[in-house]
């Protein structure tokens, strides 16, 4: 690892080679998401389950956040809307402690009140700022590369903060999901950068790490929970700044 621009351009990173751009997921890699969707459900939900402790909160937001995924894939394939999979979602996590989620206003009033709370939940983590500094000042460009919708993720991003990040590729901008390789390739040519020197970063790792790579990126796989992956051979950093300092961007000690 070096700690200073490569020649032509670009960063020499420790175990993945010559990096001239970097792309990002955003949803639980640049913007803290399950903190936002945890802290509005339980704003939403306390009036249904007003006897639940802080470990029942936490399973609820376990179930809606990680275990109801199933329905946001069917809304990628076309088969829900971005409300419906956000119901069904909701239904399942209420129905697991015995409520059920009525059809009509009730359901019309739990969904958009969530969506309003959340959105006032979304932060970045932290970070997420001094990478995208250093970036800057190595004159790297970055981007994002995300699973939903442009217009949607813009909005996200500004809210957390994140105006700079100005490369932005949804589903809809070529009516394709990762892991199509088409997507992440659309980022790497609105970076003006290459395939296989672009960095993408991400926290799923089929998604992301292993999704990009096939792509022919340099695919990372942002692991901040410590999920054990024993068969999981690449490149994995536990944070971004464990990132930043494997692309040689730490300040001198």
């Amino acid at each position: 690892m070096i700690d200073s621009p490569a020649v032509g351009g670009g960063l020499t990173a420790q175990g993945l080679g010559l990096v001239r751009g970097v792309l990002f997921d955003i949803d639980d890699t640049l913007v803290d998401l399950e903190f936002a969707m945890t802290a509005a459900l339980r704003d939403v939900s306390e009036h249904l389950l007003p006897d639940l402790d802080q470990a029942g909160w936490e399973r609820f937001g376990r179930i809606f956040t990680r275990e109801t995924t199933h329905f946001y894939d069917r809304y990628l394939a076309g088969e829900l809307t971005f409300n419906e999979q956000r119901l069904l979602r909701g239904r399942a996590a209420l129905s697991h402690f015995g409520v059920e989620l009525e059809d009509g206003e009730t359901a019309h009033h739990w969904v958009t009140s969530y969506a309003s709370r959340q959105h006032g939940y979304i932060r970045a983590f932290d970070d997420v700022p001094p990478l995208l500094d250093a970036l800057d000042a190595a004159g790297v460009p970055y981007g994002a590369v995300s699973n939903n919708v442009h217009d949607y993720q813009r909005v996200k991003l500004d809210a957390a903060g994140l105006q700079r990040i100005g490369v932005l590729v949804g589903t809809d901008t070529l009516g394709v999901p990762k892991p199509d390789p088409a997507i992440y390739l659309e980022g790497v040519r609105r970076l003006g950068t290459g395939a296989g020197d672009t960095l993408y970063v991400g926290d799923n790792r089929l998604l992301d790490a292993e999704g990009s790579t096939a792509a022919g990126l340099l695919g990372v796989w942002l692991d901040r929970g410590g999920e054990p992956a024993p068969d999981y051979a690449g490149p994995k950093v536990s944070s971004l700044h464990e990132l930043r300092e494997r692309l040689g961007l730490l300040p001198p000690a």
